[in-house]
Parts: C-alpha cells; sequence; structure tokens
C-alpha cells in the first residue's frame, strides 16, 4: 500500500498531475512570503519556495512523518520573475512583455518527510508568438490568468499563444511529472508497478 501524502498546495493542476501518476494527496496549502530576495537567482527562488512550502506544512503536522510535497512556478523572462498577476493591468503588462520571445519557465518540486528533504529543478523554454493588446485583453476575460505564473496557462487557452516549448510541458503546467516521479520513488513509491 503507498503511503499517503500531502500536497501543500490548493493548485487543481498539480492535484490531477499526481493523480495521472496514481498518486491520492491530501491536500493542505502553505501559506509563505513569496517575495524574491534581493539579487535571488530565479531557480534559487523557487527552489526555496518549494523547500519552505513543504517545511511549513510538515512542520504544522509533526510529529508525523508522512511525505509532503510542494511545488513553485516562476515564468522568468531576462532575469526578471513573473508571478501571478495582481490585477488586469499586470497581466496585460506581462503578456505583452511575452509576446514574441522566448522566456524560461522554472518549477521546483519539494518532498519533506520528518527531517528528510529532496528536492528537483524542471527548466523549460517557451517561445510566445507575436500577441496583440485585444488579445491579451480577450484573454483575461477568460478568467485563466489570474492565478497563473506569468499571466497565462499552457494547458488552456493560453497554448494558443505558444509557438515553441522546449523542456517539460507538465513542468511548464506547474509540476514536472518527471522529476516528481523521481522524488517520490526516493520516499518508496512505486509507479507503474516498478522503480522509477
Amino acid at each position: 500500500m503507498q503511503p499517503s501524502i500531502y500536497l501543500a498546495s490548493a493548485s487543481p493542476r498539480r492535484r490531477e498531475l499526481l493523480a495521472q501518476l496514481g498518486v491520492h494527496c491530501q491536500v493542505q496549502p502553505a501559506t509563505v512570503d513569496e517575495t524574491p530576495r534581493d539579487d535571488e537567482a530565479p531557480a534559487d527562488y523557487v527552489l526555496r519556495l518549494a523547500i519552505d512550502k513543504a517545511r511549513a506544512v510538515a512542520a504544522a503536522r509533526a510529529p508525523a512523518q508522512d511525505p509532503v510535497l510542494a511545488a513553485d512556478t516562476a515564468v522568468v523572462l531576462d532575469g526578471m520573475i513573473f508571478g501571478k498577476p495582481r490585477d488586469r493591468a499586470h497581466a496585460l503588462q506581462m503578456l505583452g512583455q511575452l509576446a514574441g520571445t522566448t522566456h524560461q519557465v522554472y518549477t521546483a518540486v519539494a518532498v519533506v518527510a520528518g527531517q528528510r528533504c529532496e528536492h528537483a529543478l524542471s527548466c523549460s523554454a517557451v517561445t510566445f508568438r507575436a500577441l496583440g493588446a485585444d488579445e491579451a485583453a480577450a484573454y483575461w476575460e477568460t478568467g485563466e490568468p489570474a492565478d497563473k505564473a506569468g499571466a497565462y496557462a499552457i494547458q488552456g487557452l493560453g497554448a494558443v499563444f505558444v509557438e515553441s516549448l522546449e523542456g517539460s510541458y507538465s513542468g511548464v503546467m506547474g509540476l514536472p511529472v518527471f522529476e516528481t516521479a523521481r522524488l517520490l520513488a526516493a520516499f518508496g513509491y512505486r509507479l507503474l508497478g516498478g522503480n522509477t
């Protein structure tokens, strides 16, 4: 029998990706300060947040030893981290900056159980086609960009802006399946009835 796992995220996409792996989880979102530190590299930023989120939920549940999985995603253009948009104007600004460019999507995954912490990082390159202001405004009205890093969802209508992707599709969605499966295997999960 698989050990139970806690997901330190309210993201339905992460829950769905875990379900695709056959992993059942209990959702317990973490609340941590997501402000980037001065001169913090994007990879360091998402790794820190994923680890902090997993540790926060694990600490709240102490002394239980069930694994806690957390992830964090950031869209990065020219070294600038794009988180979730504050409002419509912020979303339209981000979409305008991403239009016609190639940006990176960093997603970190961390699993904590007791004192043990394992983590992994996925980085993908996403190229957007040119995007008109009217398209960006119409996209905002769908409601999809409101809670997405970079103000778009590659698994939704935002896919129409994506000209090409190099890397992990599931990583851009918010939970890189390859890296997640490797981490879970390290904590005793047997996916597909074999070794991962």
